[in-house]
C-alpha cells in the first residue's frame, strides 16, 4: 500500500511547480509568441514550431495540475523546458544572476520536474490513475 503522505507530496508538488509554468503559457497567450518563433527561426526550423509552446507551457501544466496522463504531460513539460534551454539559455549555462544563483536555475528544475512525473506519474489525488501514462 502506498504512503499517503508521499501522494500528498506528488499533489503538492504536482500543482505548485506546473501552476508556474502556466504562468508562463498565459502569458504567451496574451503577448504571443513571436520571441520564440523568432528563435525557432534562426535554427533554420519553420516557425510555426512555436505554437509548441502552448502545449508545453498550457495544455501540460494543465493536465498534471488535475492529474491527466500525468507521465506524457510530464514528459512534454520537460522537453519544452529542454528546448526552451537549446533555443534561449545555453549561453547561461555556467552564469549566475544577480542574486548568486546558477542563471538556469528555474528551468533546470522545471526539467527534471517533468522528467521526475515520467517516472512517478500523478498519484493517488489524480484525475485519473488507470492508465499507463497517468
Amino acid at each position: 500500500m502506498k504512503n499517503t503522505k508521499q501522494d500528498l507530496g506528488i499533489v503538492l508538488i504536482r500543482v505548485s511547480i506546473a501552476f508556474t509554468m502556466l504562468i508562463y503559457g498565459i502569458s504567451k497567450l496574451r503577448f504571443g509568441i513571436d520571441f520564440i518563433s523568432d528563435q525557432i527561426a534562426q535554427y533554420g526550423l519553420p516557425s510555426f514550431l512555436g505554437y509548441g509552446v502552448y502545449l508545453g507551457e498550457i495544455i501540460a501544466p494543465i493536465l498534471i495540475i488535475i492529474g491527466y496522463r500525468t507521465k506524457l504531460a510530464g514528459l512534454i513539460f520537460a522537453t519544452n523546458c529542454f528546448v526552451a534551454t537549446l533555443l534561449v539559455q545555453l549561453p547561461n549555462l555556467l552564469k549566475l544572476n544577480g542574486f548568486g544563483g546558477w542563471e538556469m536555475g528555474p528551468l533546470f528544475i522545471y526539467t527534471l520536474f517533468g522528467i521526475a512525473l515520467f517516472f512517478t506519474g500523478g498519484g493517488k489525488y489524480s484525475v485519473s490513475t488507470k492508465n499507463k501514462w497517468d
